[in-house]
């Protein structure tokens, strides 16, 4: 008879994993198999998936601007595996560049030229900023087209393709000048005007007044503005006078006037905004680059315009450098004549590389070539926003609870316009859905009074129209 030797322990080991019960071993291979997924899919596509932060406004707290903590095991697997956070470009180097462009837009004459060429840099480790305005009539050289005025380089990438004159322009910058720019923002007349009237006006010090009799009116025609000197508010239209005006007098009739003019605006824009957490919250600053469109065009994704901003929010702007490439006794460039007759400037050494010299060491304490003239920047009034349009909404059968609360709100000074009831019954968790970015403090007012979170807005959910803050009563509250 055969013999077959018998191991009773392995038999003992498979008598209890079998009875293991079959809910664990499932739950066991599935979250094995997720694990197995997910990191197979980072390591197979990680230069596919491997992203900067979110792109979502609701993804970031409203006062830090970092992005919120990842909810559920899942989520963040999948965050960890996904959303590797790459800095912005040049922040490993401790420089990041970022060109700044203005041109009419349509309806203008020349509406893709760029009158305002402002390349702004920032250090990172030390939080100081320069900015060289770069002036619109300097010479360079344009591929495919030849030697013209650098604001043409805008118009060209226009004809070329259209919403591609940023980068073009970006390019010839960066090649005349022999410095790295990742990133630009573009925009016109238009959005400069609702940009400052969205944040309630801009506070600027007009350092000398002066009039102007040649600026520009409809039907080609002029008008006659003017400026008093010293400190005062503006709105969008006022701004952009200011910062279009070339003919004025008491020195202030030239492009280098007027670039050394968007320098204070452009610094009080971000005064303003970056003093006010209303106005830096994600959502909102989200909500105005949708409004404008086309008026507003830039390389960066939504994610890299919220790091720029949390960067420049521990910035030094007190010290700024700013710099105005002009023809003065002193200074960088002069006049010349183009080969078609025009008017240009040209770099007074016959080459760029005293201007390269500057831009690349800027940031050079003991450097000779940059000039120490800060811009005092006021300080900037809050803003006075429309109060957000509010509905409550009841989830509970608890008749009158909707109007208790509108009550309540209404004595802490907080409007409420609507109240009803949800068309399905009952709810069992209260929220609040900030709809438009405009009732952002608004809705961090009412979590305050009522303890209510706010939440991002699901499918399924009415509300009235024109409605801003929506707030739902639920079972829980």
């Amino acid at each position: 008879m055969d013999s077959q030797r018998k191991n009773f322990l392995e038999d003992q080991e498979r008598e209890e994993d079998a009875q293991k019960p079959p809910y664990k071993r499932r739950h066991l291979f599935l979250f094995l198999s997720i694990g197995a997924i997910l990191f197979m899919s980072g390591c197979i596509g990680r230069t596919v998936f491997v992203n900067t932060l979110p792109n979502d406004p609701l993804a970031y707290d409203p006062v830090t601007l970092e992005p919120l903590k990842p909810r559920g095991l899942l989520t963040r697997i999948t965050r960890l595996v996904f959303n590797k956070h790459e800095p912005l470009e040049g922040q490993k180097q401790d420089r990041i560049n970022i060109l700044l462009l203005g041109m009419g837009g349509l309806g203008h004459d020349g509406p893709f030229l760029t009158d305002t060429i402002v390349l702004t840099s920032m250090q990172p480790t030390t939080g100081e900023v320069a900015m060289v305005s770069i002036p619109r009539d300097l010479g360079v050289d344009i591929p495919g087209k030849g030697w013209y005025k650098i604001n043409h380089a805008n118009a060209f990438g226009e004809s070329r393709q259209s919403g591609s004159g940023g980068s073009l322009a970006t390019r010839v910058v960066a090649d005349t000048f022999n410095v790295n720019i990742p990133y630009y923002i573009r925009v016109d007349f238009s959005a400069v005007e609702k940009i400052i009237d969205d944040i309630d006006g801009v506070t600027i010090d007009v350092e000398r007044a002066f009039t102007d009799t040649q600026y520009p009116a409809s039907n080609y025609e002029y008008q006659t503005i003017s400026f008093q000197n010293g400190v005062q508010t503006m709105d969008g239209a006022t701004a952009l006078t200011y910062i279009r005006s070339r003919h004025g007098n008491n020195g202030e009739g030239s492009d280098f006037a007027r670039a050394r003019r968007q320098q204070r605006m452009i610094l009080a824009l971000k005064e303003k905004i970056l003093s006010f957490e209303t106005l830096a919250n994600p959502i909102r600053i989200h909500s105005i680059m949708e409004t404008l469109g086309a008026h507003l065009t830039t390389n960066m994704d939504f994610a890299d315009i919220i790091s720029m901003m949390k960067i420049a929010k521990q910035a030094d702007f007190s010290n700024i450098l700013p710099v105005v490439l002009d023809s003065s006794p002193d200074g960088y460039l002069k006049e010349t004549i183009g080969v078609d007759g025009a008017y240009m400037l040209a770099p007074v050494t016959g080459n760029f590389e005293n201007i390269s010299a500057l831009i690349e060491n800027i940031f050079d304490t003991d450097s000779s070539l940059v000039p120490k003239t800060p811009i005092d920047t006021p300080e900037q009034e809050k803003p006075v926003l429309t109060p957000a349009i509010v509905e409550i909404d009841n989830g509970t059968w608890r008749a009158g609870l909707a109007a208790q609360i509108k009550k309540q709100l209404e004595d802490d000074g907080i409007v409420v316009t609507t109240i009803g009831n949800t068309t399905q019954r009952p709810v069992l968790q209260s929220a609040i859905y900030v709809l438009n970015a405009r009732g952002q403090e608004t809705a961090n007012a009412i979590k305050s009074a009522l303890s209510i979170p706010i939440k991002e807005t699901p499918n399924g959910v009415s509300w009235a129209i024109g409605t801003e803050v929506l707030v739902i009563l639920g079972e829980d509250f």
